[in-house]
């Protein structure tokens, strides 16, 4: 028994190296055999999923395959649902856009069948993110139409959508419109109590600033936003925040500063996460670097940062945004070196993509490089007409700045002539009440503090019984819990020792006697009790430990059961002692209990997360859901009383989301010690 048991944690251990490929094609030939196309389509959704651990281009691959076979049977939900998990991988990290595009429209064409306001709003979001690297116009328009889809039920995505219009309308020059987007977003992330995608609205409404030309209120309001980066510990946001301070200083002519920031944006390159933001950080830090260092005669340093813009654009292929400035940095050092041929089609290239993005910075950069370089090649009429349209643009930029000033202003002044008006009326109406108000304040006062005084103590005993009440409370269900689970490990020995062994021998000696009938009967009852007693006792937890028989858990009940379950399960072994982590796998597993027994769902998703000071358990399923308080007051529900109390005696918090035919959330937070 003890080779055999060593054997086969060997198996589970070994089990991540090669088991996802067989996975895959042990799925992909059930995709091929499948005698109807419901049980086809359920098998290739096995193949994404599996694919997801796999790489990348597998991942992206079976998605869109899957996407396809759901649109030939009309599962136009599914299809949905898939491409707004796929959009992220295809657009952003495979970086085409354009074929996100390609198959959100034909989704959309059937969008009649869609019947989800997260699914039809999250393409509409999806569609918008891919058009905010091609076409901003566009872009604005699908996060309008996301807003106008999606339900109360998704303030956070309505949230995205405002944060998304800010940046495109603020990248147009649309400044109300963007101030306006980043204003509800930040009201939406501020309800949905989101700090970390509050800060990115407030640093939009910063950036609104600097485009205002408002410069040294916008580099005062950044410093406060990089001491609270600083203090949060959001490091990755450091790259764009000092890259936009340097814009600043150069636009109020400190070009010290300008250069300091400069350098600080590139050291923080490497706090960046994401691969392609930091691809995009680095383009524009960079492409700054080229222009300062041209304008300064220093080639040998230009030449560095031009070398590694051209390593990076590598992985910019599409994003327009970013291709103006590879193009920029390319023509602005081709200018100084003197290969005005080689700089002017950079140029030309750059002003192409600049106005099909309706980009003003990059437009206006565009019109007076070209002019520069004509002016160098002594085509005079081209530069001028360049120089026009760069001093049009200035101009109107100039303009609609001072216009935005003056308004600005303009409410300041009337907001604080307003609030001096109701300061002074205020004290008038004040002075006028006092002295009515002091003599009814002298009747009134001692009987309200009598009545007060004994409602305090009143108030204090009463507090204090049932204080101590819930206390004693806790302190028996905690001990009963305790008492329960050491009953159950006693049990679950005492089968696995005494009645286990006792069937083993009785097996031993029906196999000398050759009686096979009964012999079968004993290795069904040997099994049966196997599975009690590790249903009464997780052993696996001392086997494995807590992280392994979660997955493990949830493996069973995937594999034996209807219930497809998916599950992201960071590592959170020796994090807590051995007692708290049989309570965790027992909240885990009720959990999953109450999905089966009660909730008649099709799918549930089990997600562990390990964050700085605690450690969030979700349990998500879309069954039939239920009204929790109705339900947790019922005599029946021992289930939720349970949770609850194994909950409280880690000293976590549980949170339960429940909605009537959407589904039910159940979330516990625990404290790391």
């Amino acid at each position: 028994m003890l080779v055999v048991t060593r054997i086969i944690v060997i198996l589970i251990l070994t089990l991540p190296f090669f088991g996802w490929a067989q996975d895959i094609t042990f799925y992909k030939k059930l995709a091929q055999t499948a005698s109807t196309d419901g049980e086809r389509l359920v098998a290739m959704d096995s193949v994404v999923s599996k694919a997801s651990k796999l790489d990348l281009d597998s991942f992206v691959k079976y998605s869109l395959e899957y996407i396809e076979f759901a649109k030939e049977l009309d599962s136009i939900n599914a299809a949905a649902r898939k491409m707004i998990r796929v959009h992220h991988s295809l657009s952003v990290l495979k970086n085409d856009p354009r074929k996100a595009l390609t198959i959100i429209d034909g989704i959309l064409a059937r969008k009649y069948k869609i019947t989800s306001s997260y699914l039809l709003g999250g393409l509409y979001l999806k569609r918008g993110m891919s058009n905010n690297k091609l076409n901003l116009n566009d872009a604005i328009e699908d996060y309008k139409l996301a807003i106008a889809n999606f339900s109360d039920e998704d303030s956070l995505y309505v949230a995205d959508a405002y944060l998304f219009s800010g940046q495109a309308y603020s990248n147009m020059g649309k400044f109300v419109p963007a101030g306006e987007s980043y204003r509800k977003a930040y009201d939406y992330f501020e309800a949905l109590k989101d700090y970390e995608y509050m800060f990115y609205a407030q640093q939009g409404i910063t950036t609104m600033f600097s485009m205002n030309g408002f410069h040294e209120k916008a580099m005062t309001e950044r410093q406060k936003n990089i001491a609270n980066i600083l203090e949060l510990g959001l490091l990755h946001h450091l790259p764009t925040e000092y890259y936009n301070q340097a814009l600043d200083y150069e636009k109020i002519g400190n070009k010290e500063k300008y250069l300091e920031f400069l350098m600080k944006a590139e050291s923080a390159l490497s706090e960046s996460i994401d691969k392609k933001e930091k691809t995009s950080n680095a383009l524009y830090i960079y492409t700054e670097l080229v222009d300062y260092y041209c304008e300064q005669g220093n080639l040998t340093a230009a030449e560095k940062y031009l070398k590694l813009i051209n390593e990076y654009n590598r992985d910019s292929t599409g994003d327009l945004i970013t291709v103006c400035q590879f193009l920029g940095a390319n023509a602005r050092y081709n200018y100084t070196v003197g290969n005005y041929d080689i700089a002017l089609q950079y140029a030309k290239q750059r002003l192409k993509y600049a106005l099909i993005l309706k980009y003003e910075e990059n437009i206006l950069a565009s019109h007076k490089m070209l002019s520069e370089i004509y002016s160098a090649q002594k085509e005079y009429k081209e530069a001028m007409e360049h120089e026009l349209s760069y001093s049009t643009l200035k101009d109107s930029i100039y303009n609609r700045e001072v216009a935005i000033s003056l308004a600005y202003y303009q409410t300041l002044y009337e907001t604080e002539k307003t609030e001096r008006d109701l300061v002074e009326k205020n004290t008038s109406i004040q002075l006028l009440e006092k002295d009515n108000q002091t003599f009814r304040n002298l009747l009134i006062f001692g009987g309200v503090a009598l009545l007060l005084f004994f409602g305090v103590i009143l108030l204090y005993r009463n507090q204090l019984y049932f204080k101590n009440k819930k206390i004693l409370q806790e302190k028996f269900s905690q001990k009963l819990i305790v008492s329960q689970e050491e009953e159950r490990m006693r049990i679950s020995k005492d089968l696995h020792d005494g009645l286990g062994q006792r069937l083993l021998v009785i097996k031993n000696k029906l196999i000398a006697s050759g009686d096979a009938e009964t012999r079968n009967m004993v290795d069904e009852s040997i099994e049966e009790v196997r599975t009690i007693s590790r249903d009464l006792h997780p052993f696996q937890l001392q086997e494995m430990g807590i992280t392994k028989a979660l997955e493990y858990t949830i493996t069973q009940i995937d594999e034996n059961t209807s219930l497809f379950i998916s599950s992201e399960i960071d590592n959170i072994d020796n994090i807590f002692n051995k007692e708290a982590e049989v309570n965790i796998y027992r909240i885990v597993q009720e959990s999953l209990s109450n999905v089966l027994k009660h909730a008649k769902a099709e799918a549930s998703k089990v997600s562990v997360k390990k964050l700085t000071n605690i450690v969030v358990i979700s349990v998500k399923d879309n069954g039939v859901g239920f009204d929790f308080p109705e339900k947790f007051q019922s005599v029946k529900s021992l289930g939720l009383k349970t949770l609850l109390e194994r909950t409280k005696f880690l000293n976590g918090n549980m949170k339960v989301e429940s909605i009537a035919n959407i589904g039910t959330t159940l979330q516990f937070q625990f404290p790391i010690s």
